[in-house]
């Protein structure tokens, strides 16, 4: 016979064992938009209705300072990578430079480079089948194709800027393959792409429940990048609304986030540049233009929002939904360019053969309440909502909290590594492999402490930043003033201290010199702007080192 103590143990240990068990490692999602300002969505402010992202937000986490690069691009390389984005070979974009010798500057390769590896690598070590749709522009042209860097399955196109088949963009790539517009390999003749992404995204989500593997999903939008595109029916529901203005949206927009939490109240919300006309300066045909602009956009954001809400819903039917988290981001902030006037050409504005951009003054509006755009390095740029859902993973406590730790798409790629528990190698195909730069996200789903040391970095086209707890130094451009502000204070940018605190200031553009020596920054590779969100390339800038020693020397001065 069993002893009572046998007994007891019998009936205790495996209930201990199941308490002392790790969770099971979730599914990964990853959702990218493409040109999303900071308050575009309901649940950071916006007045377009997008009511499956807010009911995500509700049942994970938002972060309210979390940070993009600024440019499409250089988002895509780093969050793919763990690294800045000049460490993977995509401190631009998709064009290599050389420097003065000639020779491609290892910064600016213009792909991913062969000492980095991605997510899809990483976490197909640790037996995830790895899928990606939508899409890439990391350097497919030059040879980095999403099935050559880790992923099982994909349908992608090799950038983005299209809707619809037929345009010249819309070349789409699957498992490899060259479909074509569509029309073969599964791959409908008529589509539009917000739906196109989703549909195979769950098309490989099945693929990867059938071998009964764990998956990681990166399904990276087009939309709601230019040419604005959506069908006419949707852009209807939307005609009207947005007779206000800018103006007055702005203002409605920052008392919601204040509301919410999202912005603290005394951080004023940044002014409408000086240039951005007044919106009852304007006539009521110039109003109803700019009306029919935001529409466009407007019924681009509601049908991704309704696709995000067809991957959840899809997710919840296969009994994935519990134990996947899903991150849903944008790959920079609002975008200006076309300046003032935006954009609105064709026949019937927003079909497949139109070109639309929302231009400077509905992106001002789209980033509220920061300063400046897509390109740049102020809040404005690099400010991202980024929503964690993950119901077997975020306490229920911590349902609808926000969490205003600052993160970083750097800490995409440890994130996946602690949660798919895979192992980050030091080399990859013989080749050395930089350490990742980022730190896992899973502490602040629970309301815990980042384990985070190092300051944060960015440069793009000549604008830089660098963060280290509330302090940001940032810069407009390669010729502009370093400029210093108090985010605990002021995160809308509107009092530089560079003055006032000259030593901090001098301390912190050394930290940003020292990173971009060691991360493949240098020379900077910039742009001169020829108007208001209309960038022109100019020829590559000399290092930083000569202008940063005369600012510190004229600093002790």
């Amino acid at each position: 016979m069993r002893s009572p103590l046998a007994l007891l143990l019998a009936l205790l240990l495996p209930g201990l064992a199941a308490a002392a068990a790790p969770a099971a490692r979730p599914n990964i999602v990853i959702i990218l938009v493409d040109d999303m300002g900071f308050s575009d969505i309901g649940c950071y402010g916006g007045e377009i209705p997008t009511p499956h992202l807010d009911a995500l937000a509700r049942g994970g986490v938002r972060f309210t300072q979390f940070y993009n690069t600024g440019r499409c691009c250089p988002t895509r390389a780093s969050l793919l990578t763990g690294l800045y984005s000049h460490q993977a070979g995509i401190g631009h974009m998709t064009s290599p430079r050389s420097g003065a010798d000639g020779a491609v500057l290892p910064g600016y390769a213009g792909r991913l480079n062969d000492h980095c590896v991605t997510i899809a690598e990483v976490a197909r070590t640790a037996g995830y089948f790895t899928a990606m749709t939508g899409k890439w522009h990391v350097g497919q042209a030059l040879g980095a194709t999403p099935w050559g860097r880790g992923f099982d399955r994909s349908l992608n196109a090799a950038a983005g800027g299209f809707f619809y088949p037929g345009n010249d963009r819309a070349k789409l790539f699957l498992n490899g393959r060259d479909v074509g517009g569509g029309g073969e390999g599964g791959v409908p003749k008529d589509w539009y792409s917000t739906d196109l992404w989703t549909d195979f995204g769950l098309k490989f989500i099945d693929e990867a429940r059938a071998a009964q593997k764990p998956f990681l999903l990166y399904l990276a939008h087009n939309a709601p990048h230019f040419p604005l595109q959506a069908p006419a029916a949707d852009i209807a529901r939307f005609r009207g609304k947005f007779m206000a203005g800018w103006d007055q949206l702005r203002e409605e927009r920052y008392a919601r986030q204040i509301a919410m939490g999202l912005v603290d109240r005394s951080w004023p919300l940044a002014p409408r540049p000086a240039h951005i006309p007044a919106w009852s300066s304007l006539s009521t045909t110039e109003q109803e233009r700019y009306d029919h602009i935001m529409a466009i956009f407007a019924a681009t954001m509601s049908r991704l929002d309704q696709s995000v809400g067809r991957l959840v819903a899809g997710l919840r039917e296969r009994g994935e939904l519990e134990r996947t988290l899903i991150l849903f981001l944008s790959d920079n902030g609002g975008n200006a360019e076309s300046g003032v006037p935006g954009r609105l050409t064709g026949i019937q504005p927003g079909d497949a053969a139109s070109s639309v951009f929302v231009g400077e003054c509905w992106a001002a509006l789209e980033n509220t309440p920061f300063r400046r755009y897509k390109h740049f390095n102020h809040e404005g740029g690099i400010a991202t909502p980024l929503i964690a859902h993950w119901p077997a993973g975020i306490p229920a406590a911590r349902r609808g909290a926000l969490e205003t730790q600052p993160g970083h798409l750097i800490d995409l790629m440890a994130t996946c590594v602690d949660l798919t528990g895979a192992r980050y190698p030091a080399e990859f195909n013989g080749r050395p492999i930089p350490p990742p730069e980022g730190v896992s996200l899973r502490p602040a789903f629970a309301g815990e402490p980042l384990a985070r040391t190092a300051p944060l970095f960015w440069e793009h086209e000549g604008n830089a930043a660098v963060r280290r707890g509330d302090w940001k130094l940032v810069r407009f451009e390669f010729r502009g003033p370093w400029e210093l502000y108090n985010l605990k204070t002021d995160r809308t940018e509107q009092h530089n201290l560079a003055y006032a605190q000259p030593a901090l200031a001098a301390e912190l553009a050394d930290l940003w010199e020292a990173w971009a020596r060691r991360a493949n920054v240098l020379p900077v590779q910039t742009l001169a702007l020829a108007s208001h969100g209309a960038p022109t390339p100019v020829a590559a800038a000399d290092t930083v080192a000569k202008k940063a020693k005369k600012k510190k020397k004229a600093a002790n001065d």
